[in-house]
């Protein structure tokens, strides 16, 4: 999980903001940088979100940072 830290702290985020961005309780959201929790589907999607990265960075299956194109909301 250091790619989830290390890109929380570029972006100058704490984990209590996480929170505030993801309603992902603060302890759990430690647990899951620490690999003591893994995350759901929709944790995850959450995370990228407020991180403005892809799922796929975060799983580790790409290397770039910058997300996908995102669809325009009808």
């Amino acid at each position: 999980m250091n790619r989830l830290k290390e890109l929380r702290k570029e972006r100058g985020y704490t984990q209590v903001k996480m929170q505030l961005l993801t309603g992902i309780d603060q302890s759990d959201y430690s647990k899951i940088e620490c690999g003591k929790r893994y995350y759901t589907f929709e944790q995850c999607y959450k995370i990228a979100l407020a991180l403005n990265t892809s799922m796929d960075y975060l799983a580790g299956l790409t290397d770039e940072k910058e997300p996908y194109p995102r669809r325009e909301s009808k």
